[in-house]
């Protein structure tokens, strides 16, 4: 368990503003490890036809870490603190209770349970990053998620990454220039959530 894999995710619903129909769904994810001296990048992406911003989240997380063949550290970002808090403050205690919560039933109980699943497999630090707020890997997850949603597509496993392309077509906009998509990974403390899902 020497590298690190980092993995951006995000989700998309689409017509959350109305209530009588369904509201098509996608999650995605840039997922990146450094080997040899430069970044090795895959994408994944999905949808499904009636969903919802929460339950994408956690699809997000389940996908990406299924995707991996073999137990890595891995720092997850999501701009979803439904997801980052749950594993690492909810998550642990509802566990410890038999899945059951004070407050009534847990809300999307079967993918909790199957992401915990996924992340037991793993070492995982959750963190939070602000959505919309000029993070580029995060808004790419984003790109890929609204796509996802839009289109009803899904990646099948991991595919190619498009993240320089679409950095490249962002740049014409004067955006993100000064992110170098080049640079090792800066050393940084890595923390894994505590008990259960980390």
């Amino acid at each position: 368990m020497d590298e690190i894999v980092y993995i951006w995710a995000d989700e998309s619903c689409l017509g959350n503003q109305f209530r009588d129909r369904d509201n098509p769904g996608g999650a995605g994810g840039l997922l990146a490890y450094w080997k040899e001296g430069a970044w090795v990048r895959r994408d994944f992406w999905l949808s499904e036809p009636a969903s919802t911003n929460n339950r994408m989240a956690l699809m997000s997380a389940i996908t990406g870490l299924r995707y991996l063949k073999r137990a890595c550290r891995i720092v997850f970002t999501s701009d979803s603190q439904y997801l980052v808090k749950g594993m690492r403050e909810w998550v642990p205690g509802w566990a410890r209770r038999g899945w059951v919560r004070k407050g009534g039933p847990i809300e999307n109980l079967e993918l909790w349970q199957r992401l915990v699943t996924q992340a037991n497999r793993h070492q995982v630090d959750w963190r939070w990053v602000r959505g919309h707020a000029g993070h580029p890997q995060n808004e790419y997850a984003n790109h890929l998620a609204t796509t996802a949603a839009k289109e009803q597509s899904r990646s099948g496993g991991l595919a190619p990454s498009k993240f320089t392309e679409w950095l490249e077509s962002e740049r014409e906009k004067e955006r993100y220039m000064d992110f170098f998509e080049f640079a090792e990974p800066a050393e940084e403390d890595f923390r894994p959530a505590p008990g259960v899902g980390g």
